[in-house]
């Protein structure tokens, strides 16, 4: 029911290259569509870095097509994760900057070691950051954002908690997968039908205001019980938890 994706590359920090990006998005959408799929959990391979973004190789090397071509990309491996119909966990090791930064950004869940690293750097290379940085104010506010992409500022974990990235860290490694392990458990615990529409709802929050959001939800939940017995087996079975 969980599909773990990780980029393996440690000898290269896991950075990201065309042929990558093609790779990861194709496999995520390709995973998307197993109807038993519960959860997925993005990572990098090794202690040293989750994905220390763009190759640089790549972006020394590519004129004004180049760049569209391999940013587009970004957003297709962003995208990708975004539409994944059940939650996605970023299990965070290591070094996170500049895309990967944008692909933790369109995750659901953010989990980290004491050891992650988080920014855009892109500043320092001639680019402004662009793509899924938009989904940055979402996560922790315009102005947090804005320190993010104007000055290139790397920050730690514990700072990233604080700000709203993330949603846990853990002292080391071994500890990460015990807390990931932990959240995919509940989600996979929880009514498959449900978790899809919630994502699928939390989506569409994005895009309404408040009283619109709080109309389609209703909506949503009416659809719910008319196509599913779900609510019924589910609230039953806690209820008979209940008077155990």
């Amino acid at each position: 029911h969980v599909t773990w994706i990780t980029v393996n590359k440690p000898k290269r920090a896991n950075c990201l290259d065309h042929e990558t990006l093609l790779l990861f998005a194709d496999l995520v959408n390709e995973e998307s569509r197993s109807p038993d799929l519960r959860a997925m959990v993005i990572t990098g391979a090794g202690e040293r870095a989750f994905m220390a973004g763009a190759d640089l190789n790549v972006i020394a090397g590519q004129d004004a097509d180049g760049a569209k071509l391999f940013l587009t990309r970004v957003h297709r491996m962003c995208q990708s994760v975004r539409e994944c119909p059940v939650p996605v966990i970023a299990r965070v090791n290591g070094a996170c900057f500049g895309a990967a930064l944008e692909l933790v950004a369109a995750c659901d869940l953010h989990i980290a070691s004491s050891n992650a690293v988080f920014g855009m750097p892109e500043v320092n290379v001639g680019l402004p950051s662009v793509v899924e940085a938009a989904l940055l104010p979402q996560l922790i506010g315009w102005g947090k954002t804005k320190h993010l992409v104007y000055t290139a500022e790397a920050i730690d974990a514990a700072k990233a908690l604080d700000w709203g990235l993330l949603e846990a860290v853990t002292p080391d490694q071994a500890s990460l997968d015990i807390e990931v392990e932990r959240v995919v458990s509940m989600i996979v615990h929880a009514a498959p039908n449900s978790v899809r529409l919630q994502k699928d709802l939390v989506r569409r929050w994005e895009g309404m205001g408040t009283d619109a959001a709080i109309l389609e939800g209703i909506r949503v939940a009416e659809q719910t019980y008319r196509l599913s017995d779900e609510p019924s087996v589910y609230a039953g079975a806690v209820l008979a938890n209940l008077k155990k």
